[in-house]
């Protein structure tokens, strides 16, 4: 399952961006139900020439939730050109360059890498309250090598500025960056601490998955999955994690019963999101139950993806 890290911080939050009863409205609220078909049916209307930087910044986010990076990549750029001035058209063109940037060759993926700081950079100067642009700026110069921007000093100032406004971030953040020193006593405590101080634990017990998962530790792993699970049918509004918690379960191949049921509540729920699309929900459940032996479930989860993205490469590769 794919952009794990970035599933795991979003939740949601543009969802609701534009005003009831418009196109794009309508289009943003078939984004975050996954119904990929309709929103592109909305907004390929939207997105022509002269056509606003909304209506190309949705198609772009459609676009990715349908791993289709390079078209996602253009709209992004034409909203970008369209305005210029709008945070989160620089946050999404820096999130689909950075995935064409993982499928590159050498050379094009550090142009891309480049070309990903300056756009988050970008994104964190006109709105520096942008909790997910600070969150990728950080997360960028923690990973990225010091020949593309790279470099734990400024992944620390990032942190320090998110302190301001979004501490559970800032946290989350400051274990990424004992990750990378190899400190790893003090990146659980930081992840830890998110946790304690979280509103929305949910997330956070996923992300404390994840670091065990990059441990090795899987019975902790597993605990702090059903952690999330638990946290996320308390609180509808951390639907998502659910989404995340069985992602982590499929990646490492463990305990299939309890990812299947994960996605089941996920996609039963009244709470839906972008960042973790139905199709892709139920092409990942289709794969388990298919895996459990389950053939007739198989093919009615992946019906149901592609009902709602009848393009969507991996739920037609199911067939095959």
């Amino acid at each position: 399952m794919r952009r794990l890290a970035g599933l795991i911080l979003l939740a949601g939050a543009t969802a609701g961006a534009y005003p009831a009863a418009t196109p794009l409205n309508q289009a943003d609220a078939a984004l975050q139900a996954g119904e990929a078909d309709k929103a592109l049916a909305l907004l390929n209307s939207l997105a022509q020439p002269g056509g606003t930087a909304q209506a190309y910044n949705l198609k772009c986010r459609v676009e990715y939730s349908l791993e289709e990076w390079e078209r996602a990549a253009n709209d992004c750029e034409q909203a970008v050109k369209q305005d210029g001035q709008a945070s989160d058209d620089h946050l999404w063109l820096a999130r689909t360059l950075g995935e064409q940037a993982r499928r590159a060759s050498f050379l094009s993926a550090f142009r891309l890498a480049k070309r990903v700081r300056s756009e988050l950079e970008e994104a964190v100067r006109l709105n520096p309250r942008n909790g997910e642009a600070q969150a990728d700026l950080g997360n960028y110069y923690c990973s990225a090598p010091g020949v593309v921007g790279g470099g734990i000093d400024k992944a620390e100032g990032v942190a320090a500025q998110m302190e301001k406004f979004d501490p559970v971030r800032a946290r989350e953040l400051r274990g990424q960056i004992a990750e990378q020193r190899k400190d790893f006593g003090t990146a659980e405590r930081e992840y830890r601490q998110a946790l304690a101080a979280s509103t929305h634990p949910a997330f956070q017990w996923i992300s404390l998955a994840g670091f065990y998962l990059r441990r090795e530790r899987w019975t902790e792993m597993e605990s702090a999955i059903r952690g999330g699970q638990s946290a996320a049918e308390r609180d509808k509004r951390s639907a998502v994690a659910l989404f995340s918690g069985a992602a982590l379960l499929i990646q490492t191949r463990r305990d299939p019963q309890r990812a299947a049921k994960m996605l089941e509540e996920y996609l039963a729920g009244s709470v839906k999101s972008e960042d973790a699309p139905s199709f892709v929900a139920h092409t990942e459940l289709a794969r388990l139950k298919k895996q459990m032996g389950d053939s007739l479930a198989e093919v009615r989860e992946r019906a149901a993806a592609l009902a709602l993205a009848h393009e969507y490469r991996p739920a037609l590769d199911l067939q095959r």
